[in-house]
């Protein structure tokens, strides 16, 4: 039995790489914080054995309980896919500091907090496979994202450092750039959805179907490590 946890699984990207990674043969933690009954939907599109857990990924003593909870129910944990995000979009000089803070806690601490304190439950298992969910913005600032571009790119860091660092215990560590997709959060921005159409060289806005699929392939590649994907069709 292999062991995916999936965090921000109730919905959007989340969920499809749930699903992904369950066709793919996994028990799937389908990680959330507000949206029960939309991560009991996940779990139950996806079966195997899969459930949901409820953890801030921000608070590490949430995360640690999430930790016992797979450790207990699965005794292993094989792939992590670190996607829970937000974002709180404003222009820099009206960026208010609960909102930066609130930012920069879920997107770059809370990846930190997973990574730190779930890794070793992979090395207890022999290894596995690490994949965090970066963004273009963490590439080059954008106007009204500065908190976003921040922790994305610091995301970035946090993502080469941890793959020299756990890979003598046999975990890769990757980032992946979905591209814009529209899911609950793109649509909510339909102007910034239009741009990035009409920069793609195709003409056409990412997948969070085709991204789920990438990552579901990725994580069963052995001599891949520390490397940044961007799926994407824009230059």
């Amino acid at each position: 039995m292999r062991v995916a946890l999936v965090t921000g699984a109730s919905r959007g990207l989340g969920r499809e790489i749930a699903r992904a990674l369950a066709r793919a043969g996994y028990v799937v933690a389908a990680n959330y914080l507000t949206a029960e009954a939309e991560a009991q939907e996940t779990v139950s599109m996806i079966g195997t054995g899969s459930f949901a857990v409820r953890a801030d990924v921000g608070d590490p003593a949430q995360v640690l309980d999430m930790r016992r909870l797979i450790e207990k129910r699965c005794g292993r944990l094989d792939v992590i896919v670190s996607n829970a995000g937000i974002a709180r979009d404003d222009l820099l000089v009206r960026q208010s500091e609960k909102d930066w803070d609130d930012v920069i806690e879920t997107n770059l601490t809370g990846s930190f907090n997973v990574i730190r304190l779930l890794s070793p439950l992979m090395v207890q298992s022999g290894g596995g496979h690490i994949v965090t969910i970066s963004s273009r913005a963490g590439h080059a600032g954008k106007a009204g994202q500065a908190a976003y571009s921040a922790a994305k790119a610091g995301l970035l860091g946090v993502t080469r450092t941890a793959a020299v660092e756990l890979a003598a215990d046999n975990i890769r560590v990757n980032a992946v750039l979905p591209g814009y997709l529209m899911t609950e959060m793109g649509k909510s921005a339909e102007r910034a959805a239009d741009a990035a159409k009409k920069a793609s060289l195709l003409n056409r806005l990412s997948d969070p179907k085709e991204v789920a699929g990438f990552i579901a392939f990725l994580v069963g590649t052995e001599g891949v490590t520390g490397q940044v994907f961007s799926i994407d069709s824009r230059p």
